[in-house]
């Protein structure tokens, strides 16, 4: 029987859990059930739980279950699948590791492609619950933004372009720069996926009133599919911005890990 070629080892985390043993597409079909559980754990409870209100209750969950939703959901993702694609879920995480030499980039279009496409069908079970609810509820919802990220009108606090891609580079380099760091060292492996959901917490809770938090380009998209014109005409912002902070990390986590000269 003919010697099967293993895969490349991409990543570092992938390395130590022997993710040559996985094929591409076991990595891809990875990409996308990460992807699609973090749109529909966060989307989702932006659109069905985060104001939900009872005989004039208000029960919802808020900014703060929001952006535990959105935690929660990458941690669970990265516990699930990581150790066979690298728990990225996102191209700003992907385009990072890539450019500090932690992947490899003949991965990453299947990388990217994967996570719009399971982004897409998270949002898409979100949609389809939502159009069977109450009458009005689906065009409520996309009225409301559908969970998109926006500026200007279409921000929560309406803050401008300018200040929308401002935070979003500098967070999508913090948050890209911690997976970066977390999953560098060994003895981090266990809790790493801790430490990433806790970030894109924080990071959540600083952002929702400036852009509606997007930091991943496949969730922005995902989201912007849905809602429709207004926020596809937005969702560039959204995607240049994170990629342009995962840049930022790549860069730095290679100059920084670079071995210091002798003599």
């Amino acid at each position: 029987m003919a010697r099967q070629t293993p895969v490349s080892r991409s990543t570092s985390e992938q390395r130590t859990q022997h993710a040559e043993t996985w094929s591409s597409g076991a990595r891809y079909a990875s990409e996308a059930l990460g992807a699609f559980l973090l749109v529909l754990g966060g989307v989702g409870t932006v659109v069905l739980a985060s104001s939900f209100a009872d005989d004039g209750n208000a029960l919802g969950v808020g900014f703060l279950g929001v952006a535990l939703a959105f935690g929660l959901s990458v941690m669970g993702g990265i516990y699930a699948v990581g150790h066979i694609s690298g728990g990225h879920f996102n191209p700003a995480v992907t385009v990072g590791f890539a450019i500090a030499g932690r992947t490899e980039w003949r991965h990453v279009p299947g990388y990217v492609v994967a996570q719009v496409v399971g982004g897409l069908a998270g949002a898409g079970v979100v949609a389809a619950v939502v159009a069977d609810g109450p009458s009005g509820a689906f065009a409520a919802a996309r009225e409301s933004g559908f969970a998109s990220n926006g500026f200007g009108a279409h921000s929560p606090g309406g803050y401008g372009l300018g200040a929308v891609l401002l935070i979003e580079v500098v967070l999508t380099a913090v948050f890209v720069g911690v997976i970066l760091s977390v999953t560098a060292k060994k003895e981090y492996a266990a809790l790493a996926p801790v430490a990433i959901g806790l970030t894109l917490t924080l990071i959540h809770l600083v952002s929702i009133p400036v852009s509606n938090t997007s930091v991943n380009p496949a969730r922005s998209i995902a989201a912007a599919v849905v809602a429709g014109p207004d926020a596809l005409g937005q969702v560039w912002a959204f995607i240049v911005a994170p990629l342009a902070g995962a840049v930022v990390a790549g860069v730095a986590h290679r100059l920084l890990r670079r071995p210091a000269r002798k003599g």
